[in-house]
């Protein structure tokens, strides 16, 4: 197929009213904006990039940004609690990062190609209207979880205050100094991180780019002088790959292999979704590829097995399994030790946040209000919305979490196959950059009144169904289905979108 991008031959920058704010983080001018662009579709940040410079290190970066924090190691911990032996854990995570790792290079062409980002090139499926319900879905994600991540990382700063100054601890207690749900030093600690990473945000993608550098690498380290140390008082006799008693053995471990495999899947869904937010910034699609390469398979493998081999020893070392870093840098005698562990991980987890649930955000309301909404001014509503929400509130009820998230989740699988089927079989990926900013009745992707009918029928049949299992988790056979929730949404998105829009081009 011809990666072709219909584009005009000399770019012409309009400056226009506009004040002197750099485009996404990046220098003014950086967002192509033609004469005959919509400004109720277009602004710096979501117009064409004129410079693309990530290369590989870049995105192999980010991705060790969203891998390593204390929900990956949770999450890639849990997989060899599962029953399996270790070879079948292992064979699992292969194949479910591989899936990730192809799946994110077919997000990552359109964008890449185009400089433009997720929401933008979803203005191809879903109509230059249309495309604001994949945004605002996924925005609304991005905004709940940020709000759990920031408060997961102000946990971890808690330990390392109390740590530090034990006095404190009546201010940790919700029953004495509590409000709304959370502790007085638990408010200062989620302010504290809430203003961190505004502030890394709000000075741009290429300060946001140097942080993401620096936070996967200092994980890596932290995380081998922790196993290393580990070791060191265990013994390497004391090692174990299988965190729990093996269970299933020969045809018995195939579901729960394909269950982990769909775990890895999900888990990786949201930023996997709106990847193209980073892949724009890519200087080719070699070079995103690359990336992607060491970032999922490599960098996952590898954090995994370093997981799974610090877990192991907390066993012999504490007498009990414990899954969260923090809380295991927390068992060591060492003030030191402790301050620097709990800080790491709290800057991985501020890292992850910013590149999974700020950016996203950021795009995505800033689509639905291009003139009204900047690309900053997005990530602050998202930053603000993640405080309302109270979100130690959701982390701490976890039928809250369920119903919101998971049935906000199951969109996601319907717009990842929408995208998919449009880009790579309806359009055989030639895309009119210059259509995505019109709101001309004749452009190619106004539609009907702005609005693409198939993508949105496709989405929402996909949605309803992949739904039912995440709710209806008692009915029979249901609560294994749900672990397919994604599959069975991106599978429909994919076939109704394709089926739809034929038989509108027939018609």
């Amino acid at each position: 197929m011809a990666d072709t991008v219909a584009r005009a031959q000399e770019p012409v920058v309009d400056d226009g009213p506009q004040d002197l704010v750099e485009a996404a983080g990046m220098p003014v001018g950086s967002g192509v904006i033609k004469p005959g662009y919509d400004p109720r579709l277009t602004n710096e940040d979501l117009a064409p990039l004129r410079n693309q410079s990530w290369g590989s290190y870049n995105i192999f970066a980010f991705w060790m940004s969203d891998v390593h924090s204390v929900g990956g190691y949770v999450t890639a911990g849990s997989l060899f609690a599962l029953g399996l032996s270790s070879w079948q854990v292992l064979v699992s995570l292969v194949v479910g990062i591989t899936i990730v790792y192809f799946f994110c290079n077919l997000v990552a062409k359109p964008s890449q190609i185009t400089g433009v980002p997720y929401p933008v090139i979803n203005r191809v499926a879903f109509g230059v209207l249309g495309a604001n319900v994949p945004a605002i879905i996924r925005g609304g994600i991005a905004v709940a979880w940020y709000g759990i991540q920031t408060y997961l990382a102000s946990a971890a700063l808690d330990v390392v205050v109390l740590k530090l100054f034990p006095g404190l601890a009546p201010y940790a207690d919700v029953d004495q100094w509590g409000f709304l749900g959370l502790p007085l030093l638990g408010w200062c600690s989620y302010a504290l991180l809430w203003v961190l990473q505004a502030a890394v945000f709000w000075t741009g993608m290429e300060t946001i780019r140097r942080f993401i550098d620096f936070c996967g690498p200092a994980v890596y380290v932290v995380m081998i002088v922790l196993a290393g140390y580990l070791i060191y008082k265990a013994g390497w006799g004391e090692i174990d790959l299988n965190l729990g008693e093996v269970k299933y053995t020969g045809f018995d471990a195939v579901p729960i292999m394909l269950g982990a495999i769909a775990l890895v899947v999900s888990y990786f869904s949201g930023p996997m979704l709106n990847f193209g937010d980073f892949s724009r910034y890519g200087k080719s699609f070699g070079a995103v590829k690359k990336g992607n390469l060491l970032g999922l398979p490599v960098n996952f493998l590898a954090f995994s097995i370093l997981v799974v081999v610090t877990s192991s020893l907390t066993i012999p070392i504490f007498g009990e399994l414990i899954t969260d870093p923090v809380q295991t840098v927390a068992k060591i005698d060492s003030t030191f030790a402790i301050v620097l562990g709990a800080l790491t991980f709290t800057i991985a987890t501020i890292g992850i946040n910013i590149v999974a649930n700020f950016i996203s955000p950021a795009f995505d309301f800033s689509n639905v209000s291009p003139q009204r909404i900047s690309w900053r001014m997005g990530g602050m509503i998202a930053a603000v919305g993640s405080v309302l929400i109270t979100p130690w509130n959701l982390y701490n009820n976890p039928d809250v979490i369920h119903y919101t998230l998971e049935v906000l989740g199951a969109a996601i699988g319907p717009l990842f196959g929408v995208l998919i089927a449009d880009y790579y079989l309806v359009r055989k990926q030639v895309v009119s950059v210059d259509d995505m900013f019109t709101m001309d009745a004749a452009g190619k992707y106004f539609y009907k009144k702005g609005y693409n009918p198939p993508a949105i029928i496709a989405t929402a049949v996909g949605a309803v169904i992949a739904v039912v299992p995440v709710l209806w988790t008692h009915g029979p056979g249901m609560h294994t289905t749900a672990q397919y929730s994604w599959f069975i949404g991106m599978a429909l998105g994919f076939v109704v979108h394709l089926g739809l829009t034929k038989r509108a081009k027939a018609a």
